[in-house]
């Protein structure tokens, strides 16, 4: 008969985890109940009674179960039998048995892998479900090759945490253990990483820990204490991180962090939505979690971003400073600037923007745009000091996933823009010191769009649909009656299907011609200053060349670099009283690349300066110079000084 045994020693505070040949411990916070038994889906008679501990712990370790075995939890003597809160799989999905997990079989082969750093990454934002046609982690995982080939350097995985329905963007999560099993198993997961770690890509994880999902999530039948019911956020109930019987919670989520770089040797983490955790303890509960998963990660380097609205740099200080000790913030403020100059739109959360060339400089020297001043649409100040941070503590992109389908009709940034303007600001992105992140497709073209999609078939479904209209309704432009019927039914399985990516594109005409520009970019963008070991402070600077043009110039004893990006139409400096674009002394500047070359499908473009005549900026450009050695007949006589008489 199976028997307990409190003393035995776990990875985790909780869930099934394989003991070696003594069988299978299972523990869960339960103190909502009296008595808590593990009943096995095999045979409904067969079940195994778990010790009560005295702080509201149920416990034990059970002889004869084994990994692949199906379980739920019998909560006191009633009928009803729940999932495992800690459950590692759920091959049935959130409302069916848990599976047990033995994570030890996995035969890995990334020990020399060292984890990623801060400094060189390249992010590109991952939906497993849309990237392929399959929507599996086998199919991803063959497409891992390509991505690095083009410049990648790590891959960041939209939630893949277990959700209710087919299909969904994963921010509704049930289980926050268990992978979404129709992703495949949790070792398809790991040969994910493992795949990407061996061709040298690194693997970082979206993390919903502000909120679980409107269905399938069962910790009420546990505990009353995982939520704040008195904080009010836009997604459900937030979570209880500083309120009665809030310790087991925290270490709920510590432990889920810690499972994820322990049992799939992930490379860090995006933590969604930091402004809707509610802390007041004396150590915040994402710098708690930070902790604990660099601690466990050891000799791997992790690399931690977070998404926060209201732009609070203190994430990314260190603890030293009264930070959270991450690494890197989503800079929204660019992308907002640069829509606005693309598509000529400042609505809704553009009005604060204007897409000025002061706006590309100061984001390319400073990161955040609004870091403290009045922000006009939220009616407050927004933002905080960020003046002092390093250009990697900032993610810049052109698309996302919320961006994209905070839209009517899903499209795509090339799609909004005109093909030059497009480049032009291509060029500029990838050229700025922030990390660059792209969104699955982006890179090609793609004409799949990208919507808002989950698999909700009850009146559920219907609320989502409605919540999506009003939450897009904030867009004038949307709000009429004839756009709002052109947004997709979120819970149609056509509006997720049209969600995915066609691969065939790369190589097909204009497709072809954009990913050959990212490709080159991302290749020039290696060989900037600053790019291996950090910029300097007063190693990169810009100026305004006119209403819609400016430069950007990186200085490194002598070996400049000089981005000239114009977004208007051809602008003659025939007067031009600016020192950043003078080369350094008895050099000349060299062009490298510019995004009208037709083999990116431009019209052409000639230098934009030459000794003779000047500078000239052809209009929606941008091109990339480097300074030369001037040729030894260009190498003006240096003035001497006045003879005397």
């Amino acid at each position: 008969m199976p028997v307990a045994n409190p003393r035995i020693k776990r990875r985790l505070p909780i869930g099934a985890e394989v003991v070696g040949e003594q069988g299978v411990h299972f523990r869960v916070w339960g103190p909502k109940r009296r008595k808590v038994e593990v009943v096995f889906e095999q045979d409904s008679n067969r079940s195994f009674k778990l010790t009560h501990e005295s702080d509201g712990y149920f416990s034990g370790i059970c002889n004869d179960a084994r990994a692949g075995d199906l379980y739920r939890f019998g909560l006191d003597d009633g009928d009803a039998q729940y999932p495992d809160p800690a459950s590692r799989f759920q091959p049935d999905g959130p409302h069916g048995p848990s599976q047990i997990v033995d994570d030890s079989t996995f035969p890995w082969t990334d020990s020399q892998w060292l984890g990623i750093s801060s400094h060189c990454q390249v992010l590109y934002e991952m939906h497993v479900g849309t990237f392929t046609k399959e929507g599996t982690w086998q199919a991803a995982a063959r497409e891992l090759g390509e991505l690095k080939e083009m410049g990648i350097t790590c891959l960041e995985i939209m939630p893949i945490n277990e959700f209710p329905g087919r299909f969904g963007w994963g921010y509704d999560v049930a289980n926050q253990f268990a992978p979404f099993h129709h992703y495949g198993t949790p070792d398809d997961c790991r040969h994910f990483v493992d795949r990407a770690h061996e061709i040298g890509l690194g693997v970082i994880l979206d993390l919903v820990y502000n909120h679980f999902g409107p269905d399938g999530n069962y910790l009420a039948e546990f505990s009353n204490s995982y939520f704040n019911r008195e904080q009010k956020i836009d997604w459900g109930d937030p979570i209880n991180f500083d309120g009665p019987d809030s310790q087991p919670v925290r270490e709920f989520f510590i432990s889920n962090a810690i499972y994820w770089i322990v049992e799939f040797h992930l490379d860090g983490f995006r933590y969604d939505a930091t402004q809707a955790f509610f802390d007041s303890s004396p150590k915040h509960i994402l710098t708690e979690i930070t902790e604990a998963a660099r601690t466990v990660a050891g000799k791997r380097s992790l690399y931690i971003v977070a998404e926060n609205e209201p732009q609070h740099t203190d994430l990314v200080r260190t603890q030293k400073d009264g930070g959270s000790g991450m690494d890197a913030l989503w800079n929204d403020d660019f992308h907002h600037s640069a829509m606005v100059t693309l598509t000529s739109h400042n609505e809704a959360y553009y009005s604060g923007h204007l897409g000025a060339p002061q706006e590309f400089i100061s984001a390319a020297k400073w990161g955040y745009l609004y870091q403290g001043q009045h922000y006009s649409w939220q009616a407050k100040r927004r933002g905080t000091p960020a003046i002092d941070l390093p250009p990697v503590a900032f993610v810049h992109f052109l698309q996302n996933h919320d961006q994209i389908a905070n839209s009517a009709r899903g499209f795509r940034v090339h799609q909004l823009s005109s093909p030059a303007a497009y480049r032009a600001m291509t060029g500029l992105w990838l050229m700025m010191p922030q990390t660059p992140m792209f969104f699955q497709g982006q890179e090609f073209a793609t004409s799949s769009p990208f919507f808002y999609f989950a698999d909700h078939q009850t009146t559920l479904g219907k609320l989502i649909g409605a919540g999506r209209a009003h939450e897009l309704s904030q867009f004038p432009s949307i709000a009429s009656p004839k756009m709002l019927r052109q947004l997709q039914d979120p819970c149609d399985n056509a509006t997720f299907e049209r969600s995915k990516l066609d691969f065939s594109e790369r190589s097909k005409a204009v497709h072809a011609q954009i990913y050959r520009l990212h490709k080159d970019l991302l290749r020039l963008r290696q060989s900037l200053p600053g790019q291996s070991h950090g910029y300097q402070r007063g190693q990169i600077d810009g100026a305004v060349l006119g209403s819609d043009a400016l430069l950007l110039r990186y200085f490194s004893d002598g070996d400049d670099w000089l981005i000239v990006t114009n977004f208007g139409r051809d602008l003659p400096l025939a007067v031009s009283p600016e020192p950043l674009l003078a080369p350094p002394a008895d050099k000349r500047w060299k062009m490298i690349l510019t995004t009208e070359d037709p083999l990116y499908g431009g019209a052409g473009a000639p230098a934009p300066v030459t000794e003779k005549e000047g500078w000239h900026l052809i209009g929606r450009c941008t091109s990339v110079l480097k300074s030369a050695p001037r040729e030894s007949a260009e190498i003006k006589t240096r003035i001497r000084p006045m003879e005397s008489h």
